[in-house]
């Protein structure tokens, strides 16, 4: 069984809710969740760690943006054949144009869920 570490901002709205679900899918304990807003150990700048999504599978390479969430994916059995079309280089350029997307938009829904838990 392949291990995966993900690094995620334990301070953003929207992390919190993908870690979350993250965990409960996560039944064989697969993926070691660091939150590098907490002080978690960052393989690279804690700058560069907040500003996209960052994971590892095993001790292989430092992925960034759909890569890591692909790898993420394939750790969890449900999500594995997502994280397997991945691995094709067309449709994981696909999903890296989708994320840099999001990325544009991110801002405004960190705002938007920050702003909702406030008034609850």
């Amino acid at each position: 069984m392949k291990r995966v570490t993900v690094w995620h901002d334990g301070t953003c709205p929207l992390c919190q809710r993908e870690i979350a679900m993250m965990r409960r899918l996560d039944r064989r304990d697969a993926i070691t969740f660091v939150d590098v807003a907490a002080g978690g150990t960052c393989p690279v700048s804690r700058a560069d760690m907040l500003a996209r999504f960052h994971a590892r599978e095993d001790d292989g390479p430092l992925l960034s943006g759909a890569a890591a969430f692909a790898a993420m994916w394939r750790a969890i059995p449900v999500l594995r054949p997502l994280g397997e079309l991945a691995r094709n280089r067309l449709i994981l350029s696909g999903l890296e144009r989708l994320y840099l997307g999001f990325l544009r938009i991110r801002p405004r829904l960190q705002s938007w869920l920050a702003q909702r838990q406030a008034r609850t």
